[in-house]
């Protein structure tokens, strides 16, 4: 276990950008589940997730920025923004959090796997609690690296000024960025 996890309070920047960062925070991000075409009638279906964060890659961010107006190759630009919701971390203790879907998830529960989850040794999760005099209005969540998505980047910048919360820090973003990586490069066992 590093210092940054035995830590575990992360450090954030509320200082809003002009461009999208990996690490930023929103809240209130749609996504959608899916559209049925009845009849003239167009039926969408959306979750609204509370809080998200953007794990795509900030150097891939910074590219498309920099690219975004420019007339000739046009190859850096992103159509689209990996992101992973923030669950409540005593929903995903007691196997709850996706429940308004009517999933019943394994419950994390015991007399170490809940502390193993908070030190951030279980590759599937990555837990973020945010300091107190940081005023973020966040309860100590987790990322499930099974449940990403993408969204669109023009979505993003859209409401980032109403829907931005932070940014969480350098060393904590690259330390989520490497945890998301090695979960999705594991190699699958039969």
């Amino acid at each position: 276990m590093s210092n940054l996890e035995a830590n575990k309070k992360v450090e954030v920047n509320k200082k809003v950008n002009d461009r999208i960062l990996q690490g930023d925070i929103f809240k209130d991000i749609e996504y959608i589940e899916g559209a049925e075409v009845k009849g003239e009638i167009i039926e969408i279906s959306k979750i609204i997730f509370p809080f998200v964060i953007v794990l795509t890659q900030d150097c891939d961010l910074a590219q498309d920025f920099e690219y975004q107006t420019k007339k000739s190759n046009q190859d850096k630009i992103l159509i689209s923004i990996i992101i992973a919701p923030l669950y409540n971390a005593e929903h995903v203790f007691n196997g709850e959090h996706l429940s308004r879907f009517k999933f019943q998830m394994q419950e994390i529960k015991g007399k170490t796997r809940p502390a193993i989850l908070k030190q951030n040794q279980l590759p599937r999760y990555h837990y973020l609690e945010f300091k107190e005099d940081e005023d973020i209005p966040i309860v100590p969540s987790i990322i499930d690296f099974k449940h990403y998505f993408t969204v669109n980047k023009n979505y993003l910048l859209n409401i980032k000024k109403t829907n931005f919360i932070c940014r969480v820090n350098e060393l904590y973003r690259e330390r989520i960025s490497q945890r998301f990586s090695n979960f999705l490069s594991r190699i699958a066992l039969p």
